[in-house]
């Protein structure tokens, strides 16, 4: 395994700087996820906003040949979904929106869930569980825990709930580089894996399912959906381990899943 890097206060800072127009982002393409509006649309205005007016880089543009600003993931689509004119957002459907920056050479990376209109009772509950399971698993992180607490923390309050998680991908470091060291898995056994030490800086970004964890690859070469066709969620924040505990570098500007650093 590579060396897990530590950031110093002063790098902290501008992971926080590229985090908080991560999260600018997803508050303001919010109101245009409705109903009629193509994946498309919402990946074009994404692009507008971080070039023109938050002069910053989209990271996923070209990144291992990706060609689109966000990922834009259905319904039972789990992630890497690609914007496109032709899928059109209908009422009742739930998307994740998962998009990165880069700022003075620092990424920021986070996704959310978005309602489009009314979501059935089943939808939401699917939604709100995932948001509570990456809740659990940031409140996991602080100096002396490890990435098996976190893991743990968010498969146990999944499989409560009679979802699954899934296992093929993960959160991951990040800072100056987009994808790095340590592997974030979203299950584990309590003290297991890694050591959390202050200075890392890591994403939390389960994805669950409705039914079984299985997945599989469209042929498009991004496309990951559900094996069985159920529904998927997921969210995304970038964590710092402070002296104490933990710092959200990604906290949302309307409130929504803003978690303060422990004191």
């Amino acid at each position: 395994m590579s060396k897990v890097t530590i950031k110093s206060p002063a790098e902290v800072a501008k992971a926080r700087e590229a985090g908080k127009l991560v999260a600018e982002l997803l508050a303001m393409i919010g109101e245009h996820v409705k109903p009629g509006v193509s994946t498309e649309e919402l990946d074009a205005r994404c692009h507008e906003y971080i070039v023109k007016v938050q002069k910053a880089k989209p990271a996923n543009v070209g990144y291992y040949g990706y060609p689109k600003t966000i990922c834009s993931s259905v319904n039972q689509v789990v992630c890497h979904g690609i914007p496109s004119e032709k899928q059109i957002l209908r009422d009742g459907d739930i998307v994740n929106i998962d998009v990165a920056v880069i700022k003075n050479g620092w990424h920021g990376d986070s996704s959310r869930m978005y309602f489009v209109g009314a979501p059935s009772p089943e939808a939401k509950r699917l939604v709100d569980v995932c948001y509570d399971a990456t809740r659990a698993g940031i409140r996991a992180v602080r100096p002396g825990a490890t990435l098996g607490d976190v893991g743990h923390a968010i498969q146990t309050l999944t499989e409560a709930a009679g979802f699954s998680v899934v296992r093929e991908y993960c959160g991951h470091g990040i800072g100056k580089v987009y994808h790095e060291e340590p592997e974030v898995l979203h299950y584990g056994r309590p003290g297991a894996g890694l050591k959390l030490r202050p200075g890392m800086v890591f994403t939390i970004e389960p994805m669950i399912n409705a039914g079984k964890a299985g997945t599989r690859q469209l042929g498009d070469g991004w496309t990951v959906v559900t094996q069985d066709g159920s529904w998927s969620a997921q969210w995304e924040h970038m964590v710092a381990v402070t002296d104490h505990g933990f710092e959200v570098l990604t906290p949302w500007p309307d409130g929504l899943g803003d978690y303060p650093a422990i004191a």
